[in-house]
């Protein structure tokens, strides 16, 4: 019997070209959560942070740019790299957490979906395509990729649109030393079923959530200002507890993804993990490899591009996978039958992985 295997054809991404270099925050006056302000030099404030994070610069949206706006130009980049008819697109599956936001607002705007949006943007008139959007905070595009895997597995789909979009920039509190973190971006996937005798696309999946008092660890507050507007919300987070809670579970949930799949470790070639904090992000890796007695990690076994880009949610991973794909990201490569693991933590809080089989 042949396998049905989900196997991603075109990738395409969006990097705004708004660059914002570290130095741009030295001269804010940045304030804790109880609204005592950051005393210390502001070239010294900016310093640690990029020593914490690795973040040396991120990506903002121009000012007439929506989050759907990013999205259907890393969209139509997909497309054309796919080489399909864009009318074949049984499901635009897109991952978000705030809608658009318009420049100058702090107001979400979600209606209607990004995903119908995009479509309408795309002009696909296929009233067989279906758009719709998931917030599953920053694990929201290999959400979307596991879901659309499951409709093309079951026969309800043979081609997806998968998309990660985010304009982070507008919902940030510039007075919260964590507004650095965040930028904007988009990147996109098609993917499509092929039935074979060989196994190959994605293999495996995991997905892991935690609701207790881990719901609160990021969440909408007012800003760190003191007599700041309460009614006016903004992106908070409780770094060191999200710090802990991956640490401790992310390792795990990859763990449960590699051993479903069959795959040694030994045969991994690439992690791409969400670009949350460099410092975080090597130390789940490293957990995971120790889960089977490694110790010293393979090199370059996890790209980043947090340290130019910043965090960009949703965006991160199928940005990085279309920079690597593109032969933009210096000093790594893929190639057919590289075996890759996918994984992301946020908001939630919610884990997720895949294993994949490049083809």
């Amino acid at each position: 019997m042949k396998n049905i295997n989900t196997i991603i054809i075109g990738t395409g991404s969006y990097i705004p070209e708004v660059k914002i270099p570290n130095q741009h925050f030295v001269k804010h006056t940045f304030y804790e959560k109880d609204e005592t302000v950051i005393e210390g030099d502001g070239h010294e404030i900016v310093e640690k942070f990029r020593d914490i994070t690795g973040i040396r610069e991120r990506r903002w949206a121009k000012d007439e740019q929506n989050a759907s706006d990013l999205a259907t130009i890393a969209a139509e980049r997909a497309i054309i790299d796919a080489g399909i008819d864009r009318e074949t697109i049984d499901q635009i599956i897109v991952a978000e957490n705030f809608g658009d936001v318009l420049k100058g607002t702090i107001q979400s705007d979600a209606l209607t979906s990004l995903a119908s949006r995009i479509k309408h943007n795309l002009g696909i008139k296929n009233p067989s395509c279906i758009p719709y959007d998931i917030i599953f905070g920053c694990p929201g595009w290999i959400q979307g990729i596991i879901q659309a895997d499951s409709f093309i597995r079951s026969g309800l789909a043979k081609r997806c649109l998968v998309i990660g979009a985010e304009t982070l920039s507008r919902v940030v509190d510039i007075k919260d030393r964590d507004s650095m973190i965040f930028s904007d971006g988009a990147g996109a996937t098609i993917l499509e079923g092929v039935e074979s005798d060989e196994k190959f696309g994605i293999l495996s999946t995991a997905m892991v959530s935690h609701t207790g008092e881990e719901a609160g660890y990021l969440y909408l507050g007012k800003s760190n200002e003191p007599d700041s507007d309460p009614k006016i919300r903004y992106i908070k987070m409780l770094g060191r507890k999200i710090y802990e809670y991956s640490l401790s579970q992310v390792p795990a949930a990859m763990k449960v993804a590699l051993d479903k799949s069959g795959i040694p470790i030994e045969q991994v070639h690439k992690i791409l993990i969400h670009q949350a904090n460099e410092k975080m992000d090597e130390a789940i890796v490293q957990r995971f490899y120790k889960l089977f007695k490694i110790r010293e990690l393979p090199v370059n076994i996890m790209p980043m591009s947090i340290h130019d880009l910043g965090n960009s949610s949703v965006a991160t991973v199928p940005t990085l996978y279309d920079m690597i794909l593109k032969k933009t990201l210096p000093d790594h490569h893929i190639n057919k039958g590289d075996i890759l693991i996918f994984a992301s933590v946020g908001a939630g809080m919610n884990i997720n992985a895949f294993v994949y089989k490049q083809q």
